[in-house]
Parts: structure tokens; C-alpha cells; sequence
């Protein structure tokens, strides 16, 4: 969705929003001098060493590092997605997403229509809780469970009463919606043209809520005692353009509502579940709906918190679960990423334990999970005997697919060599891509803003800091034809600027988020000038001089070469003397 946000769209809504307003909403400011500071919400600190610019529209922390616009720190801060934050600052703005952002509906879709009828749904349901003639018996259910009505109501649970076309009734018709919308967003079916049914009847209904706290679709839980013995126990919502379940997952929104920053996410597998831990002061947990972990679901985590801890049922079903969970998450875990593994005591659920025997002791089995590395070992050493050299092989046989799946990094270093420990084999053949030694390590690539400085480097740090001094008459000609390295990158800031005057170093930078430049510039942007501010103008056309003259010998290199081959016409040959007398200089 990120690169189907029309670029012109995020410049204007940039230049329309203050990131002090943005960031003051979250994090109180107090004003000190031209800038904005306050504690740092990325790390611990008592003295105050984030700041906000408000000209130059970034926000830096001088202990961290942390550094970004209003964009990046709705991305840090709430753990939103890049088109997330882009809506949530439209929506702060008053400015409507272009419509073509519909996921699955083609270019024109406008979702908003479905939004609201899926609100509409909820709130039918959660009337139906309170006033339907047969209430009661969804009432007495939810209080067997232990469910407070403060928590129903924060959760926005319902009730489908029974009947086939209540929804349907209640929703569509003359001045309502009709009924193709409602079969659009997943609230009713039609096997058959003109016998259309509600989908959730005789149910406890659980709005499923995105991210940003819109309802999507449904989870409904069977009544105990409902007359037909064929309907599944739950029941979700179909894939529609709002819910899609292998990228959705129920209680995220409870739980940021909830929590700022969790140190860890509950990973179970049941509305009621995510409903009764919260009940009884866990507010980390989140289920996935009825489906197997996906990565767009792991993505999603790691965006809230780099632990993950999954849950399951100790009967064979929860373990094949935890275990498809396991080999989905193996690529995702990179550096400073962790994942565990709870599995519960037979025939108990989160809901039901943490019940039994209340929130310290479950959380003591939360910190006591299983870690990943042991549990994958332990599940391929079933059945082989590792006394046995031919045992041992064969295990490592089965573990080494799973270590080439984990990124280079730490843990899959000491998990190859954990393998070599208990099967006798060299780690090198475990792992033919080993964490390099103190003597063999290679280095990457230095952040840009450690690297030495040159002139095309000090030419971009201080359009990032001044962008108006692009738009300088006296800058020497011909700089731009100097053939180095970040060139296009220069000049493709100048002429941004040029058809925007008025751009300021946020909207700039961030401009530039979906190119290769992003990581560079952003670095750049946070590092230092060392220069007084009256000391730009001349340290940037000091910086094109230096271009120019590079482009100067590279053209007098260039003839030269074309001489030895050639005889130069007559124009070559005073081009050549002008460009030695000007080197000469």
C-alpha cells in the first residue's frame, strides 16, 4: 500500500502538519528557545535531551540518536506502518486519503461506506446485549467466563440474538444500507440470489478492531445449548476489503490502548482468551483468527515489541501449531528479536488457567516459556537416540535447515555451535556461514555521517539543514556534470527544492523515504554540521566550486585522452586551453 500513496499527496500533507503538534499530542513539550524538548520516549532519561524542531520540522534525541519526522515518529512511537502513519496524520490534518488506497476493491474504491456499516454492526450487537428479550442467557455466559461488564464494553462485545435476518432487517432497507453492502462487508450471506442470512446468529459477537480502532469484521462464539449441533463453535467473518485474517490479529488495539510500549506480546489462539487474560490484568496478549501464525502477522508483532511469547494448548493440536509457528518466525528473527514457547497443561486454555490460578502464577509460566533454540532441538530429537553416531548424524541432518533459515546474527551462531556441542560435528559444516571471529570480521559500511567528509556529502547535510540555499543565483556553473558518486542524489534535492521554495528539511527528507537515498540522508540529517549558521551559504557554494573544479579536470582528462587518439577539432583545442587556464588557477 506504502508505494500506492501518491508522493504529491504525503508532500502537501507535510507542509500542512506541525510535527510539535504531532509529537506534543503524545509527549508533553515545553518550549526552550526556537525548539521544543522533553524526556526522550524512546529510552530512559531524567534530563531532557529530545528536542523538536519546529522550522526544520525533525525531532532528535541527543542521547539515543533517535531522529525522524512526524511520519518516522508516529512509526516509532505508536509502531504504526508506514501507511498507518500516513493516515493518522491525514486524518489529524483534515485531509481525506486519496481513494484508490481501497486493498482488494480496484482503483476507485472508497472503503468508507464499509467501515460504517460494520461500526453500524457493532453497535446493533452491543444493543442487542442490553435490551433483547433473550439477553440473558448471552449475560449469564459472560459472567460464567468472569467477565466484568467494564471489560465486555471495552472489548465492544455483543450479541446476535437467534433468527436468520435481524442484521439484515435492522441495517438495510429504504434510506439504510443495501443489502449487496452488507454482504460486501462479510455481515450476511447469500448462498442463493434472494435468500440472504445473517452470519452471526445465536452468538457472542467480538468486534475485530485494526490498528488504528476501526471495526473490520467479527469473531462470534456459539451460545452453549444453540439448537444446531452442525454449527462451528466460532465463526469469523469472511476475507472482505476490510478483514483479512493472516494480517489481522484480534485485541491489538486493546492492547496499545492499553500499553504505550509492552515489553512482550501473549501470542494465543481465542477471543475469550485475550478477553480473560485482560480481565485478570494481562493486557499484553493478542490472538491470531482461527488461522496458522503468518509473516505479515509477525511483522506486526515486532513492530509493538521485539519478544514474543506464543501460547498453545499442551494437547497435539497446540503442539503442531507451536510448531508451525516456530519454522514461520525462523527468518524473522533478527538481531535483538526473541520468541518463546508456553505450552499449557492438558486439557486447560489461557482463558480457563489464568481463571484457576489468577495473574502471578500464569505470568510466572509466561516468564518460565520455552526458548525458542531449545525448543526446536527438543522437537527434532524425538525418536533418535543421540548416544548413537548414526543418531547423531541424523540429527544433524534435521536441525541444519532449520539454522540456514535464521538470518546471520548471534543466535544463529550459538545454535550451530549448540548442534556441534551435541552431535561431535565441526560448526563450520552446520553452519557454512558462521559469525566471523575478532580476526575475520567484515566490515560494513560506515553510517554516512561517519564517513569523510566531501564535497557532494556537505552539499546534501546542509540542503537538509537549509534547503533554501538551493535556490542561491551565484552557484558556479557546470557542478552538476561532475561524475561522482551521489550526484543524482544532489541534484535531484536541488531541483525538489526549486519547485518547492517553501519545503522544509522534514517534508524533505521524508520525500525521499521509498529511495535507496532514505537510510543515507537520514543519518546525514542527524549528524552534526559544526558551523555556524552565518557560515552556510558560504561552505555550500564553497562545496559546488569544489564540484565544478572536478567536473572541470574530469572534462580536461577526458580531452586529453581524445588528443593522444585523435586530432581535436578547433573547438576541442580552445576548449582545452580555457579548462588548463582555469586549473591552473
Amino acid at each position: 500500500m506504502a508505494d500506492r500513496i501518491p508522493r504529491e499527496f504525503i508532500d502537501q500533507l507535510l507542509q500542512r502538519l506541525d510535527i510539535v503538534d504531532v509529537v506534543n499530542s503524545r509527549v508533553p513539550l515545553r518550549q526552550a528557545g526556537k525548539e521544543y524538548q522533553a524526556c526522550c520516549p524512546f529510552h530512559d532519561e531524567k534530563t531532557p535531551s529530545f528536542t523538536v524542531s519546529r522550522d526544520k520540522q525533525f525531532f532528535h534525541c541527543f542521547g539515543c540518536g533517535a531522529h525522524g519526522t512526524a511520519v518516522g515518529f508516529l512509526m516509532d512511537y505508536d509502531r504504526m506502518s508506514f501507511p498507518e502513519a500516513i493516515e493518522e496524520l491525514a486524518r489529524q490534518a483534515g485531509m481525506e486519503m486519496p481513494s484508490e488506497l481501497g486493498p482488494s476493491s480496484g482503483p476507485e474504491a472508497d472503503l468508507r461506506p464499509l467501515y460504517g456499516i460494520v461500526q453500524q454492526a457493532m453497535d446493533y450487537y452491543r444493543a442487542q446485549l442490553k435490551a433483547h428479550p433473550q439477553r440473558q442467557r448471552a449475560i449469564d455466559y459472560l459472567k460464567q467466563r468472569g467477565l466484568s461488564g467494564e471489560i465486555s464494553a471495552e472489548f465492544g462485545i455483543g450479541y446476535a440474538p437467534p433468527g436468520w435476518d435481524n442484521l439484515l432487517h435492522a441495517l438495510s432497507g429504504p434510506g439504510k444500507a443495501s443489502p449487496q453492502l452488507l454482504l460486501q462487508a462479510g455481515l450476511i450471506a447469500e448462498p442463493e440470489p434472494g435468500k440472504a442470512y445473517d452470519r452471526l446468529r445465536e452468538r457472542i459477537c467480538f468486534p475485530i478492531r485494526d490498528p488504528r480502532g476501526r471495526v473490520i469484521g467479527f469473531g462470534g462464539r456459539l451460545l452453549p445449548g444453540e439448537t444446531d449441533s452442525k454449527a462451528p463453535k466460532y465463526l469469523n467473518t469472511p476475507e472482505t476489503p476490510l478483514f483479512h485474517k493472516g494480517r489481522n490479529l484480534y485485541g491489538l488495539y486493546e492492547m496499545r490502548q492499553a500499553l504505550r510500549r509492552p515489553e512482550r506480546l501473549l501470542i494465543v489462539e481465542g477471543y475469550m482468551d485475550v478477553v480473560a487474560l485482560a480481565q485478570q490484568g494481562i493486557r499484553y496478549a493478542v490472538a491470531t483468527l482461527g488461522t496458522a501464525t503468518t509473516v505479515e502477522h509477525l511483522q506486526l508483532l515486532f513492530r509493538q515489541t521485539p519478544r514474543l511469547v506464543f501460547c498453545f494448548d499442551g494437547d497435539r493440536a497446540g503442539r503442531e501449531a507451536g510448531w508451525k509457528a516456530l519454522q514461520t518466525s525462523l527468518p524473522q528473527l533478527s538481531e535483538g528479536r526473541e520468541v518463546r514457547f508456553l505450552f499449557l497443561p492438558e486439557g486447560e486454555d489461557p482463558d480457563s488457567l489464568v481463571r484457576k490460578e489468577g495473574q502471578a502464577a500464569f505470568e510466572q509460566r509466561i516468564e518460565q516459556a520455552q526458548g525458542l533454540s531449545d525448543y526446536l532441538l527438543e522437537h527434532l530429537a524425538q525418536g533418535i537416540d543421540l548416544s548413537d553416531t548414526d543418531g547423531q548424524a541424523r540429527y544433524a541432518d534435521r536441525v541444519r535447515p532449520h539454522i540456514e533459515q535464521l538470518p546471520e546474527g548471534t543466535l544463529r551462531h550459538l545454535l550451530a555451535r549448540r548442534l556441534a556441542r551435541l552431535t561431535g560435528a565441526d560448526q563450520g559444516q552446520l553452519d557454512p556461514r558462521p559469525r566471523p571471529g575478532p580476526r575475520t570480521r567484515q566490515r560494513g559500511p560506515r553510517p554516512a555521517h561517519q564517513r569523510p567528509s566531501t564535497p557532494l556529502r556537505q552539499a546534501v547535510r546542509l540542503l537538509l539543514e537549509e534547503p533554501r540555499l538551493a535556490l542561491l543565483e551565484q552557484a558556479p556553473a557546470h557542478w552538476s556534470q561532475a561524475r561522482v558518486e551521489g550526484m543524482e542524489l544532489l541534484t535531484g534535492l536541488v531541483e525538489l527544492i526549486r519547485r518547492n521554495p517553501a519545503i522544509r528539511p522534514g517534508p524533505l527528507l521524508e520525500h525521499w523515504r521509498d529511495s535507496n537515498y532514505h537510510p543515507a540522508l537520514r543519518s546525514l540529517s542527524a549528524s552534526p554540521l559544526n558551523i555556524p549558521e552565518s557560515g552556510y551559504e558560504a561552505e555550500y557554494l564553497g562545496c559546488l566550486e569544489r564540484l565544478a573544479k572536478t567536473a572541470r579536470e574530469q572534462e580536461f582528462d577526458a580531452l586529453t585522452r581524445r588528443s593522444a587518439l585523435q586530432p581535436l577539432t578547433s573547438g576541442e583545442m580552445e576548449r582545452l586551453k580555457a579548462l588548463s587556464r582555469m586549473i591552473s588557477r
